[in-house]
């Protein structure tokens, strides 16, 4: 399975910097990842949704670290991409690297 698209509308917030949808294999789509500011930087959490008891739990998520860290590395270099070059935003990347 190849990500094949990554779209990010960046956010003007303290925290948020950016929604963020990914195509997989040009069929399957995942909404809703944020690049969020952290103590130690930039990081990205997968869609969540708030529990009954306030909680926030992930609806979709990588299984193992080594995939988590290469979803993240390559939406960070196209949200960096669009933090450079605005015009970007809101575009679909069809030219993940």
């Amino acid at each position: 399975m190849e990500l094949t698209e990554i779209n990010v509308n960046l956010r003007d917030e303290e925290k948020l910097k950016a929604f963020v949808n990914i195509t997989f294999d040009d069929v399957f789509v995942v909404r809703g990842l944020k690049v969020i500011q952290g103590n130690k930087g930039l990081f990205v959490c997968m869609p969540s949704r708030k529990l009954s008891d306030g909680s926030y739990k992930d609806i979709a998520h990588p299984i193992n670290n080594d995939f988590r860290q290469k979803l993240e590395q390559l939406i960070l270099q196209k949200y960096n991409r669009v933090v450079e070059n605005p015009e970007l935003q809101g575009t679909p990347d069809p030219h993940v690297e």
